[in-house]
């Protein structure tokens, strides 16, 4: 057990856990990944940890599978992709390392939790932009990494915000800092002269953390990111507007986008809004989501510290001329039993416990990739057109788009709920994920950071980006140890 004993040197007896119980935890997730049963677990506690643990890994011909969040998994980036794999499970590294609201900015390790982070964010009246309702046990770095959709378009300035910095181990064992935290000196020098890192180019003329993100640890393991955060709100006003069509919806979304001034906004359809906001199950859900019309958009207008009456109250009647132009355009407290303010509440934390792609039937299943608004109503013909060829009942599809970077695009999601027990339903799901993901990449979706067998589809139909992605690999990872089998590699 040479291994072992090489790993508890670097990390520590209690931190390497080869318990064939919990070895077989992290071989599987939610996702249809060929469960692979790792040889160990290493939780570093710090950089140096990592750092150490990717130099033996090169030196021994391991591969290594990095993971920050908690269980549940959902896409099979963490299911080892090969044997003897090494897991480093970074959820130790807890450290907030700064929040800076002079700057609005926040530094932590790939450990730390929204949950976690929130309320140190709150005492400096910031927020973060986040993802809508990320799981409780979902690493903040992990999201960023992944470039999760967050709920506010008017402050994503760009696909990779609200991520900044980082601090990278690269798979041949480098250390290398991104953008304003490459230097010159250490953090804390750099901090005393007034830096704060906020900015993500760099070093030289090249935008390093874009190799990093979206890689599923193929490329390295991050250590600490920097992101963007925003002012808290004085006072918020949202509303609902309901449709029987998505058409109806769009144009006002592209002009509360467009003029920024809505914060939150995203759609959501019945099936969807309903699995959120359910409390009794199945009894709640069902008679909700018949309630519901069949879209329903959400937006919230925002005041701040300085005439906060007077900002929102302009933006109120702003939207209520555009609404009136539109027809069946109106904006609303509360549709059925489902108020606005009720959502804001729940959006503005992690998911409550069952997470709420589970609540339903135990499992879901996502396809996600990035279109434009005008799009999305074909994307949804070829999904339920795909959906009744494989008798996946339409109505029980969640949907979820969420405009991204101003307004320039908006990614698309759509659930498939099922029971994770019944191996007919199982199987329905996984033909009609296969199928409806070429469907789609055939209409013209684009999976900009494809899971699983969506994955082998994209990088099949892009040989120059797959090319180029390998060269990349040969210089930061030569001996291929960082997740193997994961995407092109």
């Amino acid at each position: 057990m040479a291994e072992k004993e090489e790993l508890i040197r670097i990390v520590g007896g209690d931190n390497v856990i080869d318990d064939p119980n919990i070895l077989k935890e992290y071989s599987r997730d939610v996702s249809f990944a060929h469960p692979v049963r790792p040889n160990f677990i290493v939780k570093p506690k710090n950089a140096a940890d990592v750092q150490a643990v990717v130099k033996w890994a090169n030196e021994a011909g391991i591969p290594l599978v990095p993971m920050s969040s908690g269980p549940p998994h959902f896409r099979g980036d963490t299911v080892p992709g090969a044997d003897g794999v090494v897991i480093v499970d970074l959820s130790r590294m807890k450290r907030i390392i700064r929040v800076d609201g002079r700057n609005r900015m926040a530094m932590v390790e790939p450990g730390v939790t929204f949950a976690e982070l929130q309320p140190k964010l709150k005492k400096e009246r910031l927020r973060l932009n986040m993802p809508m309702l990320p799981r409780s046990s979902k690493s903040v770095v992990g999201s960023m990494l992944e470039r999760e959709p967050v709920t506010m378009p008017k402050y994503h300035w760009d696909i990779a915000d609200p991520m900044i910095c980082i601090e990278v181990i690269f798979g041949n064992g480098d250390k290398f800092r991104t953008g304003g935290a490459a230097g010159p000196g250490s953090l804390e020098e750099m901090w005393e002269v007034g830096g704060a890192q906020k900015v993500a180019e760099g070093p030289g003329q090249a935008d390093w953390y874009r190799i990093i993100q979206g890689a599923q640890g193929t490329m390295g393991i991050v250590t600490w990111a920097s992101m963007r955060c925003e002012r808290l709100p004085t006072i918020e006003e949202p509303f609902l507007i309901g449709s029987e069509n998505l058409e109806s919806l769009y144009e006002f979304v592209h002009w509360l986008v467009r003029l920024r001034l809505a914060n939150e906004c995203l759609v959501l359809n019945n099936s969807n809004l309903a699995a959120i906001l359910a409390k009794q199950w199945p009894r709640e859900y069902e008679s909700l989501r018949a309630a519901l019309p069949p879209w329903v958009l959400f937006y919230c207008l925002a005041g701040y510290e300085y005439f906060p009456e007077e900002r929102v109250a302009y933006q109120i009647k702003d939207m209520a001329d555009i609404a009136s132009r539109l027809v069946g355009v109106v904006p609303v407290r509360t549709i059925s039993v489902v108020s606005a303010h009720d959502l804001l509440r729940t959006l503005k934390k992690p998911s409550e416990e069952p997470y709420w792609k589970l609540r339903y039937k135990g499992a879901c299943q996502d396809v996600l990739f990035l279109t434009t608004l005008d799009m999305v109503p074909k994307f949804v013909r070829v999904m339920h057109e795909t959906a009744e060829w494989h008798d996946y009942p339409c109505a029980e599809i969640g949907v979820y788009i969420q405009p991204c970077v101003q307004g320039a695009c908006c990614h698309c999601e759509f659930n498939l709920f099922y029971n994770p027990t019944d191996k007919g339903e199982v199987a329905r799901v996984q033909g009609l994920i296969t199928n409806a993901s070429e469907a789609l990449i055939g209409a013209g979706a684009f999976f900009s950071r494809p899971y699983g067998i969506a994955a082998d589809m994209a990088y099949r139909r892009d040989a120059e980006t797959t090319a180029a992605l390998r060269k990349l690999k040969g210089i930061f990872d030569p001996n291929n140890v960082m997740n193997p089998g994961k995407l092109c590699f």
